[in-house]
């Protein structure tokens, strides 16, 4: 299937299909059938109208339907294209990506869209020295693309209500690289094992500012209550491990 990824809510450009219909003959239009049903009403005339078969629109079609859907200025649906984003979004680095501020996931954090969501994850892409040294409540820690893979892929989160809706979160120490590079992985990879425009997870976000913007408005949402840097001068080895596996 197509690999396409542009955000979790806009899809990267689709390859527009070239239509191709045959042009129908006059007996084959609804013109021509009224006209067929005028001349049957009169005196003498044997009724001869010919049926009109409407087909249903190709897949070519539909995903043509899409496209221009997203064109009308409609840009806020999430990666299925099923419904909009639920949860409020800044201005962020990436235009192809959702962000949402620290004080939206505190939100989430505390329930206040649980009404809506059946499953809220939060990635936290730094490396383990940093998630060790403080990191968001039940935040997991994913920091290579296998991690993300296994964690995620290999047995896909399922809500129990179906109605309700799986939201990932994801974030770096800035949300700058780290973060955002992940979350376009992940939009990849899904796509890369379903028919477009399904996916296991349409509804991904970029935590604007990282654990370090969160950490400063929010301590009490970590644990443990500190932030450790990713330039921490006690961790220069563990540094240059992992940025070597991030490559």
């Amino acid at each position: 299937c197509w690999q396409l990824f542009r955000s979790p809510s806009v899809p990267g450009s689709v390859p527009r299909p070239v239509l191709k219909q045959g042009q129908p003959s006059d007996r084959d239009t609804p013109a021509k059938a009224k006209r067929q049903r005028r001349v049957a009403g009169a005196p003498g005339h044997e009724a001869s109208v010919e049926p009109v078969v409407w087909l249903e629109p190709s897949r070519s079609a539909r995903l043509e339907e899409i496209e221009n859907l997203l064109a009308n200025d409609d840009q806020e649906l999430i990666g299925d294209f099923s419904k909009p984003h639920l949860l409020p979004t800044v201005e962020g680095k990436d235009p192809g990506l959702k962000y949402i501020s620290p004080g939206t996931l505190a939100a989430v954090l505390t329930g206040h869209f649980s009404s809506f969501i059946g499953s809220s994850i939060v990635v936290d892409c730094r490396y383990p020295y940093e998630y060790e040294g403080g990191h968001v409540k039940g935040a997991v820690n994913l920091p290579l693309r296998r991690d993300v893979e296994e964690f995620l892929l290999e047995q896909p989160i399922v809500p129990l209500d179906a109605s309700k809706r799986v939201i990932i979160i994801f974030h770096c120490e800035f949300s700058v690289e780290r973060g955002p590079k992940m979350c376009k992985f992940l939009r990849e990879r899904d796509r890369s094992c379903h028919e477009y425009p399904q996916l296991h997870y349409p509804e991904l976000y970029v935590l604007k500012g990282g654990y370090r913007e969160f950490f400063f408005q929010f301590p009490g949402h970590c644990e443990p209550r500190d932030y450790r840097p990713m330039e921490h001068a006690a961790f220069k080895e563990e540094l240059r491990k992992f940025r070597g596996q991030s490559r």
